[in-house]
């Protein structure tokens, strides 16, 4: 028995026959179900990446120094968070890293791990390949013990900002627990009408980051998506203690990769101007959503605008079925009521999200 067996189909194969019929309408389909970014690779991180492609020798794992340093530097300017450059861990894409973290922390069949009950599906296949109950929760009043709690703020897939009271509290419940907290913080400077805060800020983790992992991604910041460009950072024991198991594993991020993420983390003018094309489209797709009806719910932060409509009525599918789109909302349908809540909601993205398997998501 393999892997495989744990895990249920990928649901983003049902699609395939929804876009064939999509594409078939006049000028073709709109397709807002996997998101991936369209616009240009930066220029200057286009330079970076072909001036390190003579890169015969191994990377190292743990990141350059200079890699490291810029990343430290990003999460002061951008988040108010101060790490150690030698607690930074580049990673082959925060996908992968999502889905392998529980085994990487040692998991297994009698471990829980916690998510969001509307997430990025990712975290419940990651309890899956280590074996361990996955438990999706809104609230941890009353939840006994995990081993693994994922936080996601802002929310993939409805761009809920969760305030520093939720987060400390969060922090302060998986502390008593023995809980290990990571943070998906891919989309935290997509901030519109609130202001997202890392869990790694001195206001959540009361200035000590133990128990705690940020994750970040370049994917939306930077159009990094195919480069598979990311990096965790937070507890200095628990970075350790990933970066042996990546050494041993030869979870190794390219040398040329490397390169192109120092540039892009030590420039902030490419990422103004692709966020500020992303505000452009939110503020169209906006518009078009509620002339048509929808109402819009959270979708304060991030890539999405979190459609649906009065009564149940299924969003997923309607667009396919009159108007030649295809749009999926970011649930694994791990479960049947998962399932039914993917049917009759759905999130809608102006451009892009971290790999196949989200919402129409870094």
């Amino acid at each position: 028995m393999t892997l495989a067996a744990r895990l249920p189909e990928y649901p983003w194969d049902d699609l395939a026959p929804l876009k064939e019929k999509a594409s078939a309408f006049p000028g073709g389909a709109v397709d807002l179900s996997i998101g991936t970014p369209v616009d240009p690779v930066p220029t200057i991180i286009q330079d970076a990446l072909s001036a390190a492609a003579d890169a015969p020798g191994y990377p190292l794992t743990a990141g350059t120094p200079e890699l490291r340093s810029a990343a430290a530097g990003w999460l002061a300017r951008s988040l108010g968070v101060s790490v150690a450059s030698e607690t930074v861990l580049p990673v082959i894409g925060t996908k992968e890293l999502v889905a392998w973290l529980p085994v990487m922390l040692g998991l297994g069949s009698s471990d829980t791990v916690l998510y969001p009950s509307l997430a990025y599906p990712t975290y419940d296949i990651g309890a899956r390949l280590a074996g361990a109950a996955s438990v999706a929760v809104d609230s941890l009043d009353g939840v006994g013990s995990a081993g693994l709690l994922w936080v996601n703020s802002p929310s993939n897939p409805t761009g809920e900002v969760k305030p520093a009271s939720w987060l400390r509290s969060a922090v302060s419940w998986a502390r008593s627990s023995g809980c290990v907290v990571a943070s998906d913080e891919c989309y935290i400077t997509l901030g519109w009408s609130a202001s997202p805060v890392s869990v790694l800020h001195p206001s959540v983790c009361g200035g000590t980051l133990d128990g705690l992992l940020g994750v970040y991604s370049l994917s939306k910041r930077s159009n990094l998506a195919g480069y598979r460009a990311g990096f965790i950072t937070g507890d200095p024991a628990l970075v350790k203690d990933l970066l042996l198991v990546c050494k041993q594993a030869g979870m190794i991020v390219p040398g040329p990769v490397q390169a192109a993420m120092t540039v892009a983390l030590n420039d902030d003018l490419h990422a103004t101007q692709q966020r500020a094309r992303y505000e452009a489209r939110r503020a169209v797709l906006l518009g078009a959503l509620r002339a048509a009806g929808f109402r819009i719910d959270h979708s304060e932060a991030g890539l999405y605008r979190r459609a649906g409509r009065r009564g149940g009525r299924a969003v997923a599918r309607a667009p396919v079925k009159g108007a030649g789109g295809a749009v999926a909302d970011g649930l694994s349908g791990a479960t049947e009521e998962r399932g039914r809540r993917a049917r009759e909601e759905g999130a809608l993205s102006p451009g892009g999200d971290r790999g196949q398997g989200s919402a129409a998501h870094p």
